[in-house]
């Protein structure tokens, strides 16, 4: 067993969100509940930035094994960017990354 500190803010948060299950939880199952929903989220994300950093090195061995033998690092480096980035078209409506 673990007891916890909430600020009113966060105890009223925790409250509120209780209120729109179907059950209605106390606040110790709705925090128990709320904790494995992060949990959850957490290692989907962490998986999703795994095999998003596995597929960018894949990528990026690719490039390298197809790319120009007479191409300086830098231009090789460059030219790998602008793969990994994708079309300025595109780059506006993608979803995972910030807009720069």
């Amino acid at each position: 067993m673990v007891g916890i500190r909430l600020s009113p803010d966060k105890r009223k948060a925790v409250e509120a969100w209780a209120k729109t299950a179907l059950d209605k939880p106390y606040l110790s199952e709705a925090v128990r509940r709320l904790m494995e929903l992060g949990l959850a989220s957490a290692r989907r994300s962490v998986a999703r930035i795994k095999k998003a950093r596995e597929a960018s090195e894949m990528a990026g061995q690719e490039i390298d094994r197809l790319d120009d033998p007479l191409a300086t690092d830098e231009e090789r480096q460059r030219r790998k960017q602008k793969l990994i980035k994708g079309p300025k078209e595109f780059r506006d409506i993608r979803r995972n990354h910030p807009k720069r």
